[in-house]
């Protein structure tokens, strides 16, 4: 089982979703909050699966560990699978306000 934390809006999470039933989770569920989970999901598993969408707080996904523990599923191994590198540039307009505001306290 695969749970997904994330809004139902976001294609990130729904894309979560897909990805791990494409790399063999029997069942993957998206949940808003740990208050969606049912008991009856993980009636023959002894191995959970947690990730989130992009912008999903990290609040919401403690929440969820929390009720996995409550429930016999303690054991949390972080596995990193990807580093990212990328970095974004700020936005012309927001890098002259920046410089501005730099400029103006020297």
């Amino acid at each position: 089982v695969v749970i997904v934390v994330g809004s139902v809006n976001s294609s990130n999470s729904v894309r979560l979703v897909e990805v791990a039933l494409d790399a063999g989770a029997k069942t993957s569920y998206r949940v808003d909050d740990a208050t969606e989970l049912q008991e009856e999901w993980f009636t023959s598993t002894s191995t959970v699966g947690v990730t989130s969408g992009a912008s999903v707080p990290e609040k919401l996904v403690e929440e969820v560990l929390a009720w996995l523990a409550a429930r016999g599923y303690g054991s949390v191994e972080v596995v990193k699978t990807a580093e990212e590198t990328l970095i974004f540039s700020l936005p012309p307009e927001l890098r002259r306000d920046l410089k501005a505001a730099q400029q103006a306290k020297s």
